[in-house]
């Protein structure tokens, strides 16, 4: 009996390699907008799930961005349960404007994919970001001066969110969604927004392929492979900088401040770590918390001339005072002097 065209087994093949942590019996989501990669991940995992004794629901979220979102998605759910999915829900959600349109659309939708799984207590949600999607996401973060952690791509398991086509190019999942059939019929949604250069991952894929024109067809996985070993990298410089928190008071004395001295003397990889991590300690939120706030603390550190105090996102400040760095929210009472606005240059 013929095997499964290529293109399908080598996506089965990622999504089997995906789900084979998984305990027996559990849930498996599969977040799908209706276009060919995640149908394809979508039929990869209804042919494996199933294998390994797990069960496949599907999710899709209506961002309310475009006419005809909300029937589009509540069609896709009920195909998906007329080919044995369950559950199949489509989820409607709001996009504020926080991080721009495109930063606003993730952090709905991965906040509807959370719930939707704490919902059905999923082990797992299954995301169909391909190979040239980790390319586009370093060329992203090299375009607006980030550092490692930022370079190294997405991970392929992140807390429950798994990506088993990130070794897989783009064209090999969608081949895949042509010819599967448990996709008989189905005709994959091509996304008008896809095409918009307004968003800055449209323009990226299209200098994406001009660059793979100029530079030869091994740009996309040079750039996957530049990510993963720049995550390895990271990953050790982010245990380095937890411990140096910890041995200086971070979170736990924040409060009394911290030491300059003994944040002078860190590598300046792992000092900016420890100072982002008071940061987020001290309730500024990570979206919003830039390379050029970390910088700006580290200056109260590194570049000391007596500065005052540094704003940070959602009410924090920074000062330093007599040898010590205080990270505070606005407001907050640090050993019974009430923190608002600097009075007087700090000594």
């Amino acid at each position: 009996m013929p095997g499964p065209p290529p293109a399908v087994a080598q996506v089965r093949i990622a999504v089997r390699a995906a789900l084979s942590p998984l305990a027996a019996d559990s849930l498996v989501l599969a977040a799908v907008s209706d276009g060919a990669d995640s149908l394809a991940l979508l039929a990869a995992t209804a042919f494996e799930a199933p294998r390994r004794r797990l069960r496949i629901g599907l999710i899709t979220v209506d961002h309310g961005l475009q006419a005809g979102s909300a029937e589009r998605a509540a069609e896709l759910a009920r195909w998906a349960r007329s080919r044995g999915i369950d559950p199949a829900e489509a989820v409607t959600v709001d996009v504020g404007t926080s991080g721009g349109p495109e930063g606003a659309a993730r952090a709905a939708r991965y906040d509807a994919l959370t719930a939707a799984a704490d919902r059905h207590h999923a082990a797992a949600i299954l995301l169909g970001h391909t190979r040239e999607d980790q390319a586009e996401t370093v060329l992203l973060a090299l375009a607006r001066g980030s550092g490692a952690r930022a370079l190294s791509g997405m991970r392929a398991r992140r807390g429950r969110f798994l990506r088993p086509l990130l070794s897989v190019r783009r064209d090999v999942v969608r081949a895949a969604a042509a010819v599967d059939p448990f996709l008989a019929g189905r005709v994959p949604w091509a996304d008008p927004h896809n095409e918009d250069q307004a968003y800055a991952r449209v323009r990226v894929r299209a200098a994406t392929a001009e660059l793979s024109e100029l530079l030869g067809p091994g740009l996309v996985a040079g750039l996957a492979r530049s990510s993963d070993l720049l995550r390895a990298d990271a990953d050790h410089l982010d245990a380095l900088a937890a411990a140096a928190a910890a041995e200086n008071g971070v979170p736990d004395r924040l409060a009394d401040g911290l030491d300059t001295a003994a944040l002078g003397a860190l590598a300046p990889a792992v000092r900016t770590r420890v100072l982002r991590l008071a940061a987020l300690a001290a309730g500024a939120p990570g979206g919003a918390l830039s390379s050029a706030h970390v910088d700006a603390l580290d200056a109260l550190v590194s570049r000391w001339h007596g500065q005052g105090p540094v704003s940070l996102p959602r009410g924090v400040r920074a000062e330093r005072r007599h040898g010590r760095l205080s990270v505070f929210r606005s407001g907050d009472d640090l050993g019974g002097r009430q923190c608002t606005t600097a009075t007087s240059k700090p000594s």
